[in-house]
């Protein structure tokens, strides 16, 4: 039974692929809640219009999706949140852009809006008055509390972002984050943008993630469009994406480390992250591989000394890797460090559909790779690692298998390239309606989602770009709870969530 039919339903929308949307009903919209609540499903994302709110969900277990549309005719929804935790910070965004009020929300607190934008509800098409009040982060109860501001400007270079620390001493009661400082109107720009030029806006979504969302931008237009990339085409795809992984998990892995105090395996691990920048760079012809994954392929094939290039790369991985890993196994206070710290217990990792190395670590097997089998890896061979101690330690461990598992793949991928075309033909829009497409493909840090409306010239009516960050954010402050403050930076860097992703 698919997930629809226990959703009672208006109608199902026929112009949108491969997964049904259908508008439902108060009724629906209540029901698909109580699904999300019980466990049944997992929410995947919840986004809004100027007056419809859309919510994506997933069956696990039947590797199923559904989209549900409900239409605000008052201006309001029933809230997802106060029933289902993960939804919050969507709900909230959804009405900082659009006004959209969760009937019976109990947290309308603004998440992207810092009264820095000109109007309010600025993708609604009206421009309503707003109470400018200063943040108000939630209170602590109990004696001896104290707390401690960090950010939004923070010592590396790195994205700003402000958390708030309530302890009792150095053990910390609460941790509260408030994002948005990175906002720059993503999904506003992507608006009424050619195909092309939308592409580009996904590409630059995330930086560190730019290959997973030019995939999964490609995916979703060539599901509106009913067009299939060309078979070297995907497989060059899922090369840049593997070695997006590679480099990812690398530097990862070094900085978890260097907040330890280990600083031998952060240079290390380093040397070898720049390594796959520039195999990247010698391949692809840009470090991060942008504007290379385009609707209907890859705009460039891979350079002539690219595959001599990754190959010579796979050989130093598969040489000076292991003896990483082993010092990392074998130092004793860097364990003290890692084992036990920063717990996300396993009903969390459920319950927010954590993806990526935060949920595996966690006892979640859920990789989106396997579970929806997108091209070419249906037809390659790999292993999704999972382990259930759910900490710091557990979050490497995922981070390391994943690299011999990338190394593997990239192999198999330059095995198996052969001759083909690089892209197909982006079918004529004149005539043609309106359309829509998702997909979801596996970045670094886990699952990312678009979902996009093209009109009938192939322009962007509306695009949704929702990164595995806005499930994992708040699965770190309670990883932080009982932990004293001066491991956070130790928890916050295993988690390594995206600032850019989810301020949109």
């Amino acid at each position: 039974m698919g997930i629809l039919d226990s959703i009672p339903h208006v109608n199902v929308v026929s112009s949108h692929r491969p997964w049904p949307r259908a508008i439902v009903t108060e009724a629906g919209w209540r029901v698909a809640i109580d699904r999300l609540v019980e466990g049944g499903l997992t929410l995947l994302g919840l986004w809004g219009e100027p007056t419809t709110v859309h919510m994506a969900m997933l069956d696990g277990g039947a590797a199923e999706i559904a989209v549900v549309t409900y239409e605000c005719t008052a201006g309001t929804f029933p809230s997802v949140a106060s029933r289902h935790p993960p939804a919050l910070r969507l709900e909230r965004t959804i009405h900082d852009l659009f006004g959209l009020v969760p009937a019976v929300a109990h947290d309308l607190r603004p998440w992207l809006d810092h009264y820095a934008w000109s109007k309010s509800y600025p993708l609604s098409g009206r421009n309503a008055a707003r109470d400018v009040r200063p943040y108000q982060f939630l209170p602590a109860e109990g004696e001896s509390l104290h707390q401690v501001a960090v950010g939004p400007v923070h010592a590396g270079i790195i994205e700003p972002g402000h958390f708030r620390f309530t302890a009792n001493g150095e053990h910390v009661v609460r941790l509260e984050q408030w994002l948005g400082y990175t906002h720059k109107g993503i999904e506003s720009l992507m608006q009424g943008a050619s195909l092309q030029a939308a592409a580009k806006l996904a590409n630059r979504t995330s930086g560190d993630s730019a290959v997973a969302y030019a995939f999964a931008f490609a995916r979703a237009a060539e599901a509106a469009l009913q067009i299939e990339a060309p078979r070297r085409a995907t497989l060059l795809r899922a090369l840049m994406a593997e070695l997006e992984r590679l480099a990812n998990h690398l530097g990862d892995i070094g900085a978890i480390c260097n907040d330890a105090s280990f600083a031998l395996m952060h240079a290390q691990t380093g040397i070898l992250r720049e390594r796959c920048l520039r195999a990247a760079d010698v391949a692809f012809g840009h470090r991060l591989m942008m504007d290379v994954i385009v609707p209907g392929g890859v705009t460039r094939d891979i350079a002539a000394d690219g595959v001599s290039a990754l190959r010579a790369l796979l050989a130093e991985l598969r040489k000076v890797f292991p003896r990483l890993i082993e010092l990392y196994d074998n130092t004793a206070s860097l364990q003290d460090r890692t084992v036990t710290t920063g717990i996300v217990k396993a009903e969390y990792a459920r319950q927010f559909g954590a993806g990526g190395y935060v949920g595996r670590a966690s006892g979640r097997d859920f990789d989106a790779r396997r579970a929806l089998a997108y091209m070419p890896y249906d037809a390659l061979s790999f292993e999704v690692p999972v382990l259930q101690a759910g900490d710091v330690n557990a979050r490497v461990w995922i981070r390391i298998r994943e690299v011999e598992q990338s190394v593997a793949l990239i192999e198999q991928i330059l095995d198996r390239l052969g001759p083909g075309g690089l892209q197909t033909a982006m079918p004529a829009g004149i005539g043609r309606g309106p359309c829509e497409g998702m997909a979801l493909t596996e970045a670094f840090r886990g699952d990312v989602l678009v979902w996009l409306r093209l009109d009938g010239e192939l322009g962007v009516e509306r695009c949704h770009l929702r990164d595995a960050s806005w499930f994992q954010w708040p699965l770190l402050e309670t990883a932080i709870e009982g932990n004293i403050i001066a491991d956070f930076p130790l928890c916050n860097k295993s988690f390594n969530c995206s600032y850019s992703g989810v301020d949109l």
